[in-house]
């Protein structure tokens, strides 16, 4: 009969390679998810900005002398109409009269009129619809808006 203070080769716990390996594994892991949050990019995860197309179709003044662009989605996802903005050449119509509400859905066309913060240009210029909540430009084209 053996002493009970011994133990069998059976009673063994895990080797302390393999634990070393498993604790180094569980603190890489973890350094990495907390470093993504706290560096922010977790954030930019769900900014994403939505995948459309658009044609400009026309640009000119409209009956009250206003300027006016008028811009048909082609394809792509629904996208809500207050989550764009219009930029000609680089400059942002955050306040820009938009014909339509709601989502913007394919073979719609929406027209953009000047807001009372200027004019937009004359002559061609480059033309930006900005994906508001991520910042990403998801349509570029040139207009011509010459009267």
């Amino acid at each position: 009969m053996k002493p009970s203070n011994q133990s069998n080769a059976d009673d063994r716990a895990v080797s302390p390679v393999i634990g070393v390996i498993l604790m180094v594994a569980i603190t890489v892991i973890l350094a990495a998810v907390i470093g993504t949050f706290v560096l922010g990019l977790g954030d930019q995860l769900g900014d994403t900005a939505p995948q459309a197309s658009f044609d400009v179709d026309s640009a000119g003044d409209n009956a009250a002398g206003d300027t006016t662009l008028n811009i048909t989605k082609t394809g792509g996802q629904d996208i809500p109409t207050s989550d764009l903005v219009l930029s000609i050449d680089g400059v942002r119509y955050d306040n820009a009269t938009v014909s339509g509400s709601g989502d913007w859905q394919t073979g719609e066309t929406r027209t953009y009129t000047e807001d009372s913060s200027g004019d937009f240009p004359s002559g061609e210029a480059t033309v930006q619809i900005v994906h508001d909540p991520s910042g990403n430009v998801i349509f570029e084209a040139t207009a011509d808006f010459s009267t």
